[in-house]
């Protein structure tokens, strides 16, 4: 999930393997508020467009506890087909970079997140550290999505219900699925035992 190269200390970086083709990949992170809304760190208040590749977004950022109010500004990368930017209004994070490339497996996303230009003496709080969680919770995302794409029903709730929901809103709902399968299989479990030593 790391890059090899040594990490200058004006960015910050992290690069996932997916099973998407190079131009799949492209389209499924050209959807800004689905990809941004993976993240586990960030929980929205607003995401609305305000322009053709612009964006008002109101968040909360989880790994550093901070709320930020900003517009971000997708630009697209002259130098590869597939690769983009998106910068930002304000704070000390510039911009992230999405550059994508073949690979055996698929293709390979890298994320960097750029912080040149900094004022010095600058306020380092609002450094994002979410950034190695959200690899992890793309890679995994499309991964389930390689597996169970295929599933109308999986993708609808993915989708719009799952996406939208707050980061923690979907580790309670995970939770309670867990519970309930578990209670499931316990009413079976009796079920069956009842239907045994009835037939015996």
């Amino acid at each position: 999930m790391s890059d090899p190269e040594p990490m200058p200390a004006d960015a910050a970086w992290v690069v996932i393997e997916t099973p998407l083709l190079p131009a799949d990949l492209a389209a499924f992170c050209r959807d800004l508020e689905r990809l941004y809304r993976i993240n586990p760190y960030l929980e929205f208040h607003c995401w609305r467009s305000i322009a053709p590749d612009r964006i008002a977004a109101e968040f909360r950022n989880l790994s550093i506890r901070r709320e930020f109010k900003l517009e971000l500004a997708l630009v697209a990368d002259r130098t590869a087909a597939t690769g983009f930017t998106v910068s930002y209004s304000s704070g000390i994070k510039r911009s992230t970079r999405f550059g994508i490339e073949p690979s055996a497996t698929g293709s390979r996303l890298k994320i960097t997140d750029d912080y040149s230009g900094a004022p010095a003496g600058v306020d380092t709080g609002e450094v994002d550290r979410s950034l190695q969680a959200w690899g992890v919770a793309l890679r995994e995302y499309l991964l389930r999505d390689q597996r169970w794409g295929w599933c109308v029903p999986w993708r609808w709730y993915m989708r719009r219900v799952w996406v939208p929901m707050k980061p923690s809103a979907r580790r309670i709902t995970f939770i309670i699925l867990l519970v309930t399968l578990a209670e499931t299989a316990l009413i079976a479990l009796v079920m069956a035992i009842y239907w045994i030593e009835y037939r015996l």
